[in-house]
């Protein structure tokens, strides 16, 4: 019979705090998006997998957005998205935690970030394109003029949201977890 010693209780321990954290945190973005959604484009989601990703990793922020995707397309009273552009939803939301891990590593000021949730906005809106024109054949341009005011309106959502909410949240998620880390450090529980 295998013995257990300490260490292998503290990784076991750190998992179930780490599934926990990443459980919590999908859990908000899924609520809040659903609570929001009844004004179109208007949410935190980029605010918060912007935060994720700065404060929490990538690894932790990719699973947090694969839990995301599941529920919403599975939970959501609003209907799934069509199973076709899934895929397309992923990658767009992908973009945020992979370019702020890579080439936007350096960008931590409110105003930077909130640039680059600005841009997002309209990003999020193009990565739709290829499945609307190529599987549904709609018409490029239509598509494209007809989703413009809701692309600028979660530019600016993002935009103001990133501005003003970013560094509070930050502050607040980053003294939680230097906790959820002491206490790991220390052998205490939370």
């Amino acid at each position: 019979m295998k013995q257990y010693g300490s260490d292998d209780v503290s990784l076991s321990h750190k998992a179930i705090k780490d599934t926990a954290l990443i459980a919590i945190c999908a859990a908000v973005l899924f609520v809040q998006q659903l609570a929001l959604s009844v004004l179109p484009n208007i949410q935190f989601s980029t605010l918060l997998i912007v935060l994720y990703a700065k404060v929490l990793g990538f690894r932790r922020t990719t699973l947090i957005i694969t839990i995301h995707i599941i529920a919403y397309n599975l939970l959501s009273p609003f209907g799934s998205v069509l199973p076709t552009h899934i895929p397309f939803m992923y990658a767009a939301w992908m973009l945020i935690p992979i370019s702020l891990s890579t080439f936007l590593k350096k960008v931590n000021s409110s105003l930077g970030l909130a640039l680059i949730g600005f841009f997002f906005g309209f990003v999020y809106g193009w990565m739709f394109i290829p499945p609307a024109v190529f599987i549904t054949n709609a018409p490029f341009w239509a598509y494209l003029v007809m989703d413009l005011p809701f692309e600028m309106v979660m530019a600016v959502s993002n935009f103001i949201t990133i501005y003003w909410l970013f560094e509070p949240l930050k502050k607040v998620l980053t003294e939680q977890l230097m906790k959820f880390e002491g206490h790991e450090k220390n052998g205490g529980s939370l």
